[in-house]
């Protein structure tokens, strides 16, 4: 066999080539970066992603030879990193170097966080998307156990509030979360002079001060002065991030801490505690009787916690209602009005007990008053509206089955069959780069027994993917964009490998990436926006038929193909879920990350519908609605976490467009537009979209706005200049036998 271009060997038997230079462009793309685990339990499966680069014709054509002998298997498509992600995340930025008011750049009016995420000198519009460790294998579904620390009231209540006060982590806490944070949290004490945080290191804790005094330093220079009751590194417990600055001890101090491994437990924890009592509550309530388990878990997803101070009245007698009331925790007392007008008290209600159900039939009129007792109650409310318009009415949910498959249909798994077999790694010659990565880079290669066939072959380079620990991501993408066959997709058709590399053999797309193109004409009109989006809407039709979730939208994830129309091309954070199910794993960019990935709560298919709403807006604005100034995650998180209705859409966005992106970006995950009932098919049917021809568009007939010129299947204009990259050692410990 031989080994594939761009790589030539030299005399000494290995490959001469270069790191590629970074350009200077103020306007860097955003990255798909890898979250490294610090730990690996057996049979993990690790997710990672990575994004596409630019690329170019190199006007030379090399072959390369490979280890005799090594056979090629069927693989994936396997997406590449922008820059190389160390475990340390070397360039991973949390900045706040920019604030919404550029008045509040100074040091002296950051917190103490804003300092520890922050990077002044590194304001570049470069964003990448982050996979935390996984948290959804088998070993740690099953231990959710962490160590509790005894502490006395005053110190709880110390690090009660310096959480409180913290912007971010006030949005993700409930009082069930706070409890357990504050009982997980250890404490850490440090001799006068010590360093507790260095600059440039990865972080995996979250801090609170409990006394002592500390300095911030950046760049060696104190810039800040703090006390007790700071919360500081909260990024760092949601994954893997650099510290942009040192904490020194000025005195002897003493600091709780939290490690994120310990946090992600707590979320999961409460989290499916919180959905099994919800499924739990609904389940006991008669008109609710006869409902499949799995259509109460969805009904439990459109529950909403409501608090309601003592002596409030929940429901007042002949008032309507359009509410259902499930009583979470206090006490509510029930009354009737009597024809003197006076209240008889009728009876009370605790935990777990409910009021309200013939709401969820019709609009009734209130029998009784229900009013709060002290200290207040906690509610769990279920409204009519949305409720039947997403998930049809009782009757109907009373009929849904859900038929177990048979364990044969469980274990079966077909055999693809790639029209391109015959194709052989010795066969392909190196036209020019498309893109290149940490991981490697991808080639437009030419068949030269076919000259006028071409493929985009990815070279990933073995040894890293074992030191970053990517060898079950591999097989993951493999798997899934094995199975896809889309025109909305980019194809895979097989794989090689040789000593140093594994290599994906991809249909080629030359239109250049969506992002690319944004930057330069700094929005879209609305009907290439449009088109666009209908492009992603069938690629996710498709892929939600087969219970995949795509988690990585953005417009850097995308290619135009020569006729103008999109593929998907990066399936590095994509992911297969069991009908009904969810994952817990942090995946994303930060500005498309849907609320319950922040907050941790287990998500699946709607964080699609949520990305394609922050992605129209992208589309028409230039940007996505939930980016901070600066780059600053947090920020950024809060932002999603604070909601679309507090976004102010530009001008530009049409009244159709905008109620669109509203609906697609519900809180409620089990609200947003394309999730239930009748699933995609609702988008599509949006006012937005009205006379779009979908029947045009699925069969390749319908023209796109927007072509990219490509003079033949050899052409790289649309791409960037890259050099040849360094040549990596050999890595044979046979991992990608099934490569």
């Amino acid at each position: 066999m031989v080994l594939c271009p761009p790589f030539r060997w030299s005399s000494k038997g290995g490959f001469n080539l270069t790191t590629p230079v970074k350009r200077g462009n103020p306007e860097e793309r955003r990255e798909t970066i890898v979250q490294l685990p610090e730990f690996l339990p057996e049979n993990s499966r690790n997710e990672t992603s990575t994004t596409n680069g630019n690329a170019v014709i190199l006007k030379k054509s090399l072959t390369l030879s490979v280890d005799p002998g090594i056979s090629s298997k069927k693989s994936s498509y396997m997406s590449i990193q922008s820059e190389k992600s160390s475990g340390s995340n070397s360039n991973f930025r949390d900045s706040d170097s920019e604030n919404v008011d550029e008045r509040k750049s100074s040091f002296g009016r950051k917190t103490i966080s804003d300092l520890m995420q922050s990077n002044p000198d590194m304001r570049s519009r470069r964003k990448r998307g982050i996979i935390a460790p996984p948290i959804d294998n088998g070993k740690i579904q099953t231990d959710l156990s962490y160590e509790k620390y005894a502490k006395d009231d005053k110190s709880a209540e110390q690090i009660k509030k310096a959480i409180m006060a913290n912007d971010f982590l006030r949005n993700i806490m409930d009082e069930d979360r706070l409890t357990a944070v504050v009982e997980a949290m250890n404490s850490l004490e440090y001799p006068a002079g010590s360093l507790m945080i260095r600059e440039g290191e990865s972080g995996s804790h979250l801090f609170v001060s409990a006394y002592g005094r500390f300095e911030v330093l950046k760049g060696g220079q104190v810039v800040k002065n703090f006390g007790p009751g700071e919360a500081f590194g909260e990024l760092a417990i949601l994954y893997k991030a650099k510290r942009f600055a040192s904490i020194r001890c000025i005195t002897e101090a003493k600091v709780w801490t939290l490690e994120r491994r310990v946090f992600q437990k707590i979320m999961v924890r409460s989290g499916r505690q919180e959905q099994e009592d919800n499924i739990r509550f609904l389940s006991s309530v008669p008109l609710l009787q006869g409902i499949h388990p799995i259509e109460l878990a969805k009904i439990a997803d459109f529950l909403k916690r409501e608090f309601f101070s003592a002596g409030t009245a929940v429901v007042r007698q002949g008032d309507r209602g359009d509410k259902f009331y499930i009583i979470r925790g206090g006490t509510v007392v029930v009354s009737k009005r009597e024809e003197d007008g006076g209240d008889r008290r009728v009876g009370s209600l605790g935990r777990g007990q409910y009021f309200g159900e013939q709401a969820l039939l019709h609009e009734d009129r209130r029998l009784a008053t229900v009013t709060a007792m002290p200290p207040g109650v906690e509610c769990l409310t279920l409204e009519r509206g949305p409720f039947t318009e997403l998930l049809g009415n009782l009757e109907e949910l009373k009929n849904v089955r859900h038929a177990d498959p048979r364990p044969s249909q469980q274990k079966k798994s077909s055999i693809i069959r790639s029209e391109f077999e015959y194709v052989e790694l010795k066969d392909l010659e190196i036209i020019g780069t498309m893109g290149v990565g940490g991981f490697g880079r991808v080639e437009l290669v030419q068949y030269k027994k076919q000259p006028e066939r071409t493929f985009a072959l990815k070279c990933l380079k073995k040894v890293d993917m074992v030191q970053q620990q990517q060898q079950e991501h591999a097989f993951n993408e493999k798997n899934i964009m094995m199975i896809c066959n889309s025109r909305f997709i980019c194809r895979l058709y097989r794989t090689f490998k040789d000593n140093k590399y594994i290599y994906f053999l991809m249909e080629p797309v030359l239109g250049g990436d969506v992002w690319t193109i944004l930057q330069k004409q700094r929005y879209f009109p609305e009907n290439i926006a449009r088109f666009m989006a209908a492009c992603v809407v069938e690629a996710f039709q498709y892929l939600h038929s087969k219970d995949i979730i795509y988690r990585d939208l953005k417009p850097e994830n995308l290619m135009l193909d020569k006729s103008g129309y999109i593929k998907l091309v990066d399936f590095g954070f994509a992911k297969r879920l069991t009908p009904n199910s969810k994952t817990w794993t942090f995946a994303g960019t930060p500005e498309y990350v849907a609320p319950e990935i922040v907050l941790n709560k287990g998500h699946d298919r709607a964080v699609d519908c949520w990305a394609l709403g922050v992605f129209i807006h992208e589309l028409l604005v230039g940007k996505p609605p939930f980016r901070a100034a600066g780059g600053d995650h947090m920020k950024t998180y809060t932002l999603i976490l604070r909601g679309i209705d507090a976004v102010t859409f530009h001008p530009r966005v049409p009244k159709s467009a905008q109620l669109l992106i509203r609906k697609l970006c519900r809180a409620v995950p089990a609200e947003r537009l394309g999730y239930l009932k009748n699933g995609i098919a609702d988008i599509k049917s949006h006012k937005w979209f009205l006379g779009f021809n979908w029947e045009g568009l699925r069969e390749g007939k319908l023209k796109a706005p927007l072509i990219q010129p490509v003079t033949n299947d050899l052409d790289l204009s649309n791409f960037e200049k890259y050099p040849k990259d360094k040549l990596p050692p050999d890595e044979t410990s046979g991992w990608d036998v099934n490569f």
